[in-house]
């Protein structure tokens, strides 16, 4: 009788823990994921060493691996901040701000955005160099102009001046968008040498981004 009660518990614990598993599995994969941020890319608005949370739900359930949308809910919008399998390298994720979505006409001139010909009102992109290149030399400072495929978007880091983004390898296929980022639920400063309560950045925690 013992080693019946000692076999069932364990069979419960099993079972219990292997469901544990699934579900988490499952939210991991459709309905939402933590990321961290390794790259100054996207600051200010992210830093380096923040951590969070990105809804996978919202631009609808695909099948793993296949990356075939089977429940569509809505797509990525100008402005938004998503996740995605970077083109070039399809085990990395990227994070990037989505500027142009399929038929928008993209041009840079002189740092300056330029959305289907006219300038685009860009409340999140910082500048930290004073140098303009010629398209001739790179294309971060003067580029395109470009028409946004269907079914892809055009996105670029908040910082401007040291992201790698769709001005240099292209555009993001809708399929290899993993989803939009929501919250801010850790930041950590490892650069912080001297005080190490400081390596936490309490004011960040828990915002929302936009």
């Amino acid at each position: 009788m013992k080693e019946e009660k000692t076999k069932s518990k364990v069979q419960e614990y099993a079972e219990a823990i292997i469901i544990a598993i699934l579900i988490a599995l499952f939210i991991r994969t459709f309905i939402i994921a933590a990321y961290k941020i390794p790259s100054r890319s996207m600051e200010p608005t992210l830093l380096v060493g923040d951590h969070l949370l990105v809804n996978k739900f919202i631009y609808g359930v695909k099948i793993p691996l296949l990356r075939r949308t089977i429940i569509p809910v809505t797509e990525p919008k100008r402005g938004d901040i998503i996740v995605f399998i970077y083109p070039h390298d399809r085990s990395k994720d990227f994070i990037k701000r989505v500027i142009g979505v399929g038929g928008d006409k993209i041009e840079i001139r002189n740092k300056k955005i330029f959305l289907n010909g006219k300038e685009y009102t860009d409340n999140h992109g910082v500048y930290t160099d004073d140098m303009v290149y010629p398209a001739a030399m790179q294309p971060r400072d003067n580029f395109g102009p470009v028409i946004v495929p269907p079914d892809n978007i055009f996105v670029m880091g908040d910082n401007r001046d040291e992201s790698a983004d769709s001005r240099f390898w292209g555009f993001v296929h809708l399929k290899d968008v993993e989803g939009k980022a929501l919250i801010i639920y850790w930041s950590w400063n490892s650069e912080e040498k001297e005080n190490i309560l400081g390596k936490l950045r309490w004011n960040r925690l828990g915002n929302l981004l936009h």
